[in-house]
């Protein structure tokens, strides 16, 4: 990975960013970031091809191009036999926080990101600084050799919101974050109040209490879910880029940042509110404030910006862990492969399932009529094999679906399958199938990658 003369990523990570929601919003953007990353980028989705918990493993994956059995970060979360007690795998009692009394590391990260890889082939005076949201996100995107990395921070003393940092980087706090903190700036910017940017019957997915009362927020509790977070991360990035000149000296200097689309009550990631679409709409205007500035300071010739989606809301698991909710996750495809091979260990190796959509399964009904065998014993036999999956509460026959006082106003019978069931209340589908927005735009002409699929693949196009 050759660093290329006075150049300056921009690596953009935004929290729920989905697909479909951005090909929705289109038409609302006449001009901004969004605008031009969709008309002059390169711009896929990718999918990840390991379980998602809506924590770092997504962001680690597509840092490392590695498997979380590789990069070490499977979940946010992991259990200590030591202590039998869950715990955050990236904080850290053998550094400091600074201006926290919590540390948090890279410590957990096993192989190098893309920006470690930078460091190693020999760019040692290339400046890479993060600004994140959250502190698990700060650390993954600076991975273990940025210069320093910051995320906001609720002062539980004086209710006042600040930039802090871990000893674990070099240089500590940026000064440009101190300077922010003492100058009451971040505070200015969380005070802000988020009313919607047009009028609320202007918006395609207004709810009804929406077109009563316009939704209206200011202050801390709402600053991580609201616009006001992301204007807060883009006046520390163009402050830093100012101070330490990132990108007019003759390195590859990075700067990553963490933004999000995720609103106070965003419960997933299909657009169902004018809060939502607001969110889409100032990203929209906030990212093109970002490019035109740095394209401004740096020159377009020397500027490379990547922008990527994280699947926050993928399991919801962060909501609940916020709740002190207790979070299971059931493995649809695993259940029906296993199912799979119980059939074949009995009537041979065949197809005996079709397939399966979310509580159902399908049988392969031809297969079972030519074998002159009979489909309500594979339903029930499927069924009773289900009841054993840890997490099922109950499955049965589709025939004895409407039985159930909690899944007959749940199914339609158009569409379903041969075996239905039902989960445990505080268990969720884990969904395999996410995929997630990837845009690479540079100012010079690049090379663009062929059709990129996969997040392990993304990682040798960043730099």
């Amino acid at each position: 990975m050759p660093a290329a003369a006075k150049q300056l990523t921009v690596i953009v990570a935004v929290d729920g960013l989905e697909p479909s929601a951005l090909r929705e919003m289109q038409p609302y953007w006449t001009q901004g970031g969004l605008r031009t990353l969709s008309e002059e980028a390169y711009q896929t989705s990718i999918a990840f091809p390991h379980w998602l918990y809506g924590g770092e493993e997504s962001l680690a994956t597509i840092l490392t191009g590695r498997y979380p059995s590789e990069h070490g970060v499977c979940a946010n979360y992991a259990f200590s036999r030591a202590t039998r007690q869950v715990y955050d795998v990236f904080r850290s009692d053998r550094r400091l926080g600074i201006g926290t009394a919590d540390s948090y590391t890279a410590d957990a990260l096993l192989v190098p990101t893309v920006t470690d890889r930078l460091r190693l082939t020999g760019n040692t005076s290339a400046r890479i600084y993060a600004v994140g949201l959250h502190p698990s996100t700060a650390v993954m995107l600076g991975g273990h050799g940025a210069n320093a990395v910051c995320w906001p921070e609720r002062n539980s003393r004086t209710d006042s919101m600040r930039w802090v940092s871990t000893s674990y980087y070099r240089d500590g706090l940026p000064s440009e974050a101190d300077r922010i903190n003492i100058s009451g700036r971040l505070g200015a910017i969380v005070s802000r109040e988020w009313t919607p940017s047009m009028d609320i019957n202007s918006y395609n997915h207004p709810t009804d209490e929406e077109r009563k009362h316009p939704f209206a927020y200011r202050g801390a509790d709402c600053f991580f879910t609201s616009p006001n977070a992301n204007a807060a991360v883009i006046d520390l990035a163009l402050a830093m880029q100012s101070a330490y000149r990132l990108g007019q000296q003759t390195f590859n200097d990075v700067l990553l940042l963490e933004m999000t689309v995720i609103t106070p009550k965003t419960a997933q990631a299909q657009i169902l509110s004018a809060e939502q679409e607001d969110m889409y709409v100032r990203l929209n205007s906030d990212l093109g404030l970002l490019f035109s500035q740095l394209e401004k300071r740096v020159g377009k010739e020397s500027l490379r910006i990547v922008l990527i989606g994280l699947p926050r809301l993928g399991t919801n698991a962060a909501r609940l862990q916020e709740w002190n909710m207790p979070i299971h996750t059931f493995n649809a495809d695993r259940a029906v492969a296993l199912t799979s091979s119980y059939l074949m260990a009995i009537y041979g190796h065949e197809r005996w399932i079709d397939g399966s959509c979310g509580p159902s399964i399908y049988l392969n009904r031809t297969l079972i009529e030519q074998k002159h065998l009979s489909l309500e014993t594979f339903r029930r036999q499927v069924a009773d094999f289900l009841m054993e999956f840890e997490g099922v509460r109950y499955a049965c026959p589709a025939s004895e679906a409407y039985l159930h006082p909690d899944m007959m106003h749940s199914v339609h019978k158009r569409y379903m399958g041969d075996v239905m069931y039902m989960l445990q209340p505080d268990y969720l589908f884990m969904d395999e199938s996410v995929r997630v927005p990837f845009f690479l735009w540079s100012g010079t002409p690049i090379s663009f990658p062929p059709a990129l699929h996969s997040a392990t693949e993304v990682s040798e196009y960043i730099l």
